[in-house]
């Protein structure tokens, strides 16, 4: 399945679908069948027309009437998991899905460090503000003497790997395909060159360390970048590269058979286009981002918003361009600090209100335009950085809750949905900050457990 790979650490690309938050759930189906040999007779003893065959759905649609947890209800079926020492400094918020109604907080509007999930508010700032469809479209223009130009545009999702290969990214486009529709224009390639004005400014955030390139966490966030920068283009905790452009510009030039290294340039003012690619729609790409928790694609999101909205093409314009689309929608940023929109940065502080009420909203009526966030989060036991929990321990968890995790040393963090075993829907948003992880993620799991299986009556 060439194109649909999310890494080597699981099995991601096989999402199950979910509609109005539909448990995730197996159906096993028997069907009958017989190979078409050519003849119209039916075997010996076989019965002209068989009988229908019976189905007893596993998978149901989320009740529009199911009984509604009560605040007391909640709060005496968290009682055990919320006396876990392992939670640290605890920042939480429960809501009801279908009427926005709190159901338990602590200390919700403490803003602690969100790890990654502070990812939530960039892709909900992103489904916001830019159409669903939108694509980005890298592309080659033709220089002087024989050179090619290849010119980013913001999308890391641009794939080094051959064609009839996977991909890390859903539906990459690929260096390959610019290289073949260079050959198909009968240029004779003398050098490659790569052009990055589409983004300005620091290519990493000043509190980043410059180790996590090697650590596999980050690239210098340049407008020109393949498979995230990583040198390992399936591996999804592969050491990236410190100059993503010219290893993009490299790719080509191996795929051209050019042998001078690539140099950087401004592409000429209306330089003819030999080449194009396009990126996979935003929701797409913002699945891949969730599920994966991809901090490059993250933060060029972010600047995607800003151009798209008048900000700066910059890493500050972007954090700009995701405040200013979530306090426009009615979203209260107080006590919001943004020092990235990927959560790599320890200096970032978001409350569980936040996240909760903008889960909230894609999970109930408040927000169609967000609704397609539900469908990026992880599920427990199954897919992306879940797929691994729910596992072993909290197994009752496993299909039926859906969140965004995140984790930093001393920081973890869960927030999503969830339904109950009456069927209601809650979304929720729990912070551990002065934890280790493998201590805290457990245990926050464990809250989640707690509400699956209430009633909360």
């Amino acid at each position: 399945m060439a194109g649909t790979s999310l890494g080597r650490k699981g099995l991601w690309w096989t999402l199950v679908p979910v509609v109005a938050l539909i448990a995730v759930a197996a159906i096993a189906l028997v069907i009958a069948f017989r190979v078409d040999d050519g003849s119209d007779a039916l075997p010996a003893g076989a019965s002209p027309q068989p009988s229908p065959a019976s189905l007893t759905p596993r998978i149901n649609p989320v009740r529009a009437d199911a009984p509604a947890p009560t605040p007391a209800g909640v709060r005496t079926e968290l009682t055990q998991a919320l006396a876990n020492p392992d939670l640290g400094e605890l920042s939480g918020e429960i809501s009801d899905a279908l009427t926005g109604a709190e159901l338990w907080s602590t200390n919700p509007n403490r803003a602690l460090i969100p790890a990654s999930t502070i990812k939530v508010l960039t892709a909900s700032a992103a489904l916001l503000a830019l159409p669903h469809e939108q694509r980005v479209t890298t592309t080659v223009v033709a220089g002087a003497g024989g050179q090619v130009i290849l010119v980013g545009a913001g999308d890391p999702t641009l794939s080094v790997q051959p064609d009839g290969q996977d991909t890390f990214f859903t539906d990459a486009p690929r260096i390959s395909a610019l290289a073949d529709q260079i050959k198909k224009a009968g240029v004779d390639v003398t050098s490659v060159a790569v052009d990055t004005n589409a983004f300005s400014g620091p290519t990493l955030a000043p509190s980043w360390d410059p180790a996590d390139i090697a650590a596999g966490n980050i690239t210098p966030i340049e407008s020109l970048i393949a498979d995230s920068g990583r040198n390992d283009p399936l591996f999804i905790d592969s050491p990236r590269t410190s100059t993503p452009a010219l290893t993009a510009g490299a790719a080509l030039a191996d795929a051209l058979g050019v042998d001078a290294a690539p140099t950087e340039a401004t592409a000429p003012a209306n330089a003819r286009v030999i080449a194009q690619v396009q990126s996979a729609p935003l929701v797409t790409r913002l699945g891949d981002m969730m599920r994966a928790s991809d901090n490059v694609l993250a933060e060029t999101v972010s600047i995607e918003i800003a151009k798209a909205t008048g900000g700066r093409p910059t890493m500050a314009g972007g954090i700009e361009a995701v405040r200013k689309t979530l306090s426009d929608y009615g979203f209260n940023m107080n006590g919001t600090v943004f020092a990235d929109v990927s959560g790599l940065s320890e200096d970032n502080r978001v409350s569980a209100a936040l996240l909760d009420q903008v889960v909230n909203a894609g999970a109930g009526d408040a927000q169609p335009k967000l609704r397609p966030l539900l469908d990026m989060l992880p599920v427990a036991g199954a897919t992306g950085t879940l797929a691994e929990r729910f596992d072993t321990q909290n197994k009752s968890g496993a299909g039926w809750v859906r969140a965004k995790t995140g984790t930093l040393t001393g920081a973890s963090a869960l927030v999503g949905v969830v339904q109950t075993r009456e069927g209601r829907v809650l979304s929720f948003a729990l912070m551990s900050n002065g934890s280790s992880p493998d201590a805290a993620r457990p245990a926050l799991d464990a809250i989640a457990v707690a509400l699956r299986e209430c009633g909360c009556r």
